[in-house]
């Protein structure tokens, strides 16, 4: 394809054709490609306010590492309370507009869709006492489990895994509750920022922790023990194909691993489909599993080959001659 060079005029007042091409994607957009939602228009759930969302929240379940560094005993409830009242009613609107996509028998009673993400924020409200519980379990187990660690607050503060935690929990709570569209959308900004994905439905016992963290791949419907210990790039996926339809509906069906108690999976694992991991088992660094493996196991790689002098020397001339 030939380009032709553009004028002096052009280079300073380029002209795109653009008349053509907005009415080509309205085209695209309207007609041939459309993947709008059906119905009417409809607000998105904002990426950005559900970031603002969960730091409040965070901030309200460990006021002195994510809220002021200046909180006393006197000021610290005041801090809490009008932080939750500020993220919780922002949250409200937040479930209202998720939930345009979870169900088209309310899409046109929004005083309906009011009332339940209100019940929604409610109930997902009552439960981050316990929520919170459960990140301090977190929060021990990669104190114990890390010799690196000095403190609570660098976990809390540096930890990219403790990250992920956090909206995990947030985001599973509002999923169990009927708001998996913006579970989601907590779970993919604690992506973007963590490196780990843990998708909302994936349900995650106690003590958990995730060392290191980047590249953990969690599916939807993996079941999570207690005092379960992950490294980096450990992937507890499905096989593929799913068999599903390309267009056919999507049911929720159990496809991902089975993590017992006290397990721990060494970096690079790729664990894949319904399988269970038996409680206390270890499974080694770069083990690819398909099948169950019995309590108190250890799995790992045959050893790794060692080689001589003169064999070492071998095996480089032929990577060199191969250009590796």
């Amino acid at each position: 394809m030939h380009l032709r060079p553009l004028r002096n005029s052009e280079s300073l007042h380029p002209h795109w054709d653009l008349a053509a091409l907005v009415g080509a994607l309205r085209t695209s957009r309207e007609t041939t490609h459309s993947v709008r939602h059906r119905g009417r228009i409809r607000e998105l759930p904002s990426r950005e306010m559900l970031a603002q969302i969960v730091e409040g929240l965070a901030s309200a379940l460990f006021p002195t590492h994510y809220g002021h560094r200046d909180l006393t005993d006197e000021s610290v409830d005041y801090f809490v309370g009008n932080t939750l009242n500020s993220a919780l009613t922002d949250l409200a609107e937040q479930v209202r507009r998720g939930l345009f996509f979870a169900s088209s028998a309310d899409a046109g009673n929004d005083a309906a869709l009011h009332e339940k993400a209100i019940a929604i924020t409610r109930a997902f409200a009552a439960q981050l006492p316990d929520i919170r519980a459960l990140l301090v379990s977190d929060l021990h187990a990669a104190y114990q489990g890390d010799p690196a660690a000095t403190s609570y607050a660098e976990i809390l503060l540096c930890y990219p895994g403790m990250v992920a935690i956090i909206n995990h929990r947030l985001a599973h709570a509002l999923y169990r509750l009927g708001a998996p569209f913006l579970a989601r959308l907590i779970a993919d900004i604690a992506h973007s920022t963590s490196g780990i994905d843990i998708h909302p439905g994936a349900e995650i016992g106690g003590s958990f922790f995730i060392d290191h963290g980047t590249g953990v791949v969690i599916g939807e419907t993996a079941i999570i023990g207690r005092g379960v210990r992950l490294y980096q790039h450990v992937t507890l996926g499905a096989r593929s194909p799913l068999g599903l339809a390309p267009t056919g509906p999507r049911t929720r069906h159990a496809r991902h691993p089975i993590v017992e108690d006290g397990v721990t999976i060494y970096a690079g694992a790729t664990i894949l489909g319904r399988v269970t991991i038996g409680r206390g088992s270890v499974i080694g660094g770069n083990v690819w599993l398909l099948d169950d493996v019995p309590p108190e196991s250890v799995v790992a790689q045959p050893e790794a080959i060692r080689l001589g002098p003169a064999a070492r020397d071998a095996l480089s001339e032929r990577l060199a001659e191969h250009g590796a």
